[in-house]
């Protein structure tokens, strides 16, 4: 009966590391400071009825925005970001559905949209509606907005775009005037609607930022009890995530800026924002000032963050992307992955070939592991014998067991290593597949046509030639099948326990794992399938060569 406990323990400590480890160490959490008592300007709710984004967008004055990423416009009433649609991504793998939509108007379903301007005084008014002469912004052609305030100053924008999800807006003002003026300059991120995030605990959506070379994650429900999160004043940047798009707000990096979060409203009428300010300065009569900040609305491709981090000075811009409490295994498997995909033209493959070299590294450890239970396995008829022989005597039988162990150097534990290196390896490729948007509707062979995804047949409609959809908990595909059966057969070959009823346990695991990766990410269960049957070619040549020893050497 204590074996039986044992056993029963193990499976719950086995079950609960693998669920539990990312939610009893989140991914790179930080505790949010305290929120600050000084008035933070947000953006007004609005009071007119919730109108379809097409509706939003008719009867504003906008500007074209055309990339090979994107295409949206810019609102010249009040110079927002509010309309951007990204067209290299679809909402499902089918390349006619619809496109990413990420911005959206004030006043629509889902507003989301973003303005840097500055803070409104007694004594400034900023402009309200913006003029230019250009005809489009693109890549190519960056455009100039200009406004009177009709207070004697004269407010521009410069903007610019790259040919992915970077835009770079130049903020200048003159004084026409004879008094200085005091302008503080500052940016805002708002989005409308109660967030819906992906539910997973191992992923963090809402407000990110990194400030002072720290990472800054509150989640939406940090948010809603306090009403308002305050950042440290310090350089950086923040915005709101999602698993696969970002939009944020980039001042510059060399200087500190007051931000915070804030949460007003409930349901439909919830509205989020993200907004930093910079210190105030002062433009005397005749003078001019500008500033430079940087807004990124896009997908968090990982290469692009890492090289605007480069180039722009952008502090750990590629914590945006959620890899975990693994970070520093997980990244380098990533960029392993995309460098084996780049020469075998699919991530699947890729991950194949990457089990391989992991495999190749941990060849000796591994190697030492299978030698001993082979020898064990080699040891199982005296071990039987000394059961049978001491089965009144439990302590005795122990006794004599471990000098057998101990007579022919054999560690019982030693079956266990390469499991315990396995899962770190597991939940780092976990992580790739769940967060990185390279992985999103990449497709392999046959009937996978998402890695990120779940495997979409499943054995209880014949895969597909029932014509019925089970629910989803009835979804266990020929995949996980597969990684079952090698699971099996790499159990057959490892010694077995010695008490009955633990065997039989035993025998459920792979029944019980077939159930529980069937729900993870088919490139998962590809990687943890092709593991096995390397795992079972390795430890079957290593155990069979120590089954001839022991035979010769008795």
């Amino acid at each position: 009966m204590s074996d039986n406990k044992n056993l029963f323990i193990a499976i719950f400590l086995c079950v609960g590391i693998m669920f539990g480890f990312q939610y009893l160490f989140p991914s790179k959490e930080a505790t949010p400071p305290p929120a600050s008592n000084a008035s933070v300007p947000v953006v007004p709710a609005e009071g007119a009825p919730v109108l379809s984004r097409e509706d939003a967008l008719k009867g504003t004055s906008r500007l074209p925005i055309e990339s090979s990423s994107m295409r949206g416009s810019l609102n010249l009433a009040g110079s927002l970001f509010d309309d951007l649609t990204l067209i290299r991504y679809h909402e499902t793998v089918n390349p006619k559905s619809p496109e990413i939509i990420l911005l959206s108007p004030a006043g629509s379903a889902g507003a989301y949209y973003a303005d840097f301007t500055w803070e409104e005084t007694k004594d400034v008014r900023p402009p309200r509606i913006w003029h230019t002469t250009d005809s489009a912004l693109t890549p190519e052609t960056p455009v100039t907005l200009s406004s009177d305030n009709g207070q004697g100053l004269l407010f521009q924008q410069f903007i610019s775009m790259d040919d992915n999800y970077m835009f770079t807006i130049t903020q200048k003002v003159t004084n026409t005037g004879t008094m200085p003026v005091s302008l503080t300059p500052r940016g805002t991120l708002a989005r409308r609607g109660d967030p819906k995030s992906s539910g997973f605990f191992i992923l963090h959506e809402g407000p990110v930022g990194v400030f002072d070379g720290k990472l800054h994650d509150p989640s939406y429900d940090d948010l809603t009890k306090t009403g308002a999160l305050q950042n440290p004043k310090a350089p950086g940047w923040l915005g709101l995530t999602d698993k696969y798009w970002l939009a944020a707000l980039i001042p510059d990096p060399a200087l500190p800026v007051s931000s915070s979060y804030t949460r007003q409203g409930s349901g439909d009428q919830t509205l989020i924002t993200a907004l930093y300010q910079r210190d105030a300065v002062t433009v005397a009569p005749g003078q001019t000032v500008e500033v430079t900040n940087h807004f990124f609305a896009g997908a968090k491709v990982l290469r692009l963050l890492d090289g605007y981090q480069e180039t722009l000075g952008i502090n750990h811009f590629d914590l945006a992307v959620d890899f975990g409490w693994f970070y520093f295994l997980t990244k380098p498997i990533f960029y392993v992955l995309e460098f084996l995909k780049g020469f075998l033209g699919n991530f699947g493959l890729a991950i194949l070939a990457l089990t391989v070299l992991l495999k190749l590294a941990f060849f000796p450890l591994a190697n030492k592991s299978y030698a001993s239970m082979g020898r064990m396995k080699a040891l199982q008829p005296e071990m039987e014998r000394l059961r049978e022989r001491y089965a009144d005597d439990k302590l005795k039988m122990n006794e004599k067991v471990m000098e057998l162990y101990k007579r022919e150097k054999v560690n019982p534990l030693a079956g266990c290593l390469p499991m315990i290196v396995q899962i770190p390896v597991f939940f780092a490729l976990y992580k790739v597949l769940f967060v990185s948007i390279e992985m999103r509707q990449a497709p392999f062979y046959g009937w996978i046509h998402d890695l990120s995804a779940p495997d979409p047949t499943t054995v209880f409609n014949l895969f597909g030639l029932i014509p019925w959809d089970p629910p989803s908990f009835l979804m266990i595909g020929a995949w996980p099948l597969i990684m079952g059966a090698t699971m099996f057969l790499q159990q057959k070959l490892s010694p077995p326990p010695a008490d009955p009823a633990q065997a039989k346990m035993f025998l459920l695991m792979p029944l019980f794992f077939t159930y529980l990766l069937a729900q993870f990410p088919a490139g998962l269960v590809i990687y943890w399938a092709w593991n096995n049957a390397l795992s079972i070619t390795q430890q079957w040549f290593i155990m069979k060569r120590a089954t001839l020893k022991k035979g010769k050497a008795a």
